[in-house]
């Protein structure tokens, strides 16, 4: 289990909360701290977890330290400020046979609850559309993958964001991809604080290629 985080110590224990409460608990947590300068490493520690420096600030080089430092045969992925739901690892533990990597849906937390049901349907929705087009939307926040495999392909590229889209793709040329439905990750509406319009553009543009400057909008990085 990975986590990568920089400056989150508004997020980091409830994702780490949601973690040590799976029904199926991780044989390991891993936070790789990228730099922060808030106190996200002290609480890592005082909540007994491994924690991983990485001060080469980006979020790909962080998620490559973290699967570097993992020991498990597969490696489930979250961010700091999303929270799996309790039966997030369970679901996933099934379809792990005869698959290099999985994926499951999404739904924001801290919003109204029309608009939080909202945002977990118009993702589905996306989800799919990618899933037609032979582009799987693999997003780290709800990811796991078979760990050899990733290392034998380089882990993640080295780019500023999108860098768990392209290693799900660059894994489904070894393998079976699979998305797990009842998988569900709740991750922070802080995405969206800026206004809905933005937010879109800005997936539509990291989607299309052009990720920079894709973490100005928010503090930190989303990870």
């Amino acid at each position: 289990m990975v986590i990568p985080a920089r400056n989150e110590e508004q997020f980091i224990l409830g994702c780490l909360h949601a973690l040590k409460a799976q029904t199926l608990p991780p044989d390991e947590i891993i936070v790789v701290d990228n730099g922060s300068t808030d106190r996200t490493g002290e609480l890592v520690v005082e909540m007994g977890v491994k924690l991983v420096n990485c001060p080469t600030p980006g979020v790909a080089v962080a998620r490559q330290a973290g699967l570097e430092a993992a020991t498990g045969d597969w490696v489930a992925t979250t961010d700091a400020d999303s929270r799996p739901v309790a039966g997030w690892l369970e679901a996933l533990r099934p379809h792990m046979e005869n698959s290099v990597a999985l994926y499951g849906p999404m739904r924001m937390f801290g919003l109204p609850a029309w608009q939080e049901e909202l945002t977990e349907l118009g993702y589905g929705v996306f989800l799919k559309m990618m899933a037609l087009l032979g582009k799987p939307n693999l997003a780290a926040a709800n990811m796991a993958f078979h760990r050899q495999t990733a290392l034998e392909l380089g882990g993640y590229p080295m780019v500023e964001a999108r860098e768990d889209v392209i290693l799900g793709w660059n894994l489904m040329s070894k393998g079976q991809v699979r998305y797990v439905r009842d998988a569900l990750v709740l991750t922070s509406a802080r995405r969206v604080r800026g206004g809905w319009l933005p937010f879109l553009w800005r997936q539509a543009m990291n989607l299309g290629g052009n990720s920079t400057g894709y973490f100005a909008a928010t503090e930190g990085r989303e990870s």
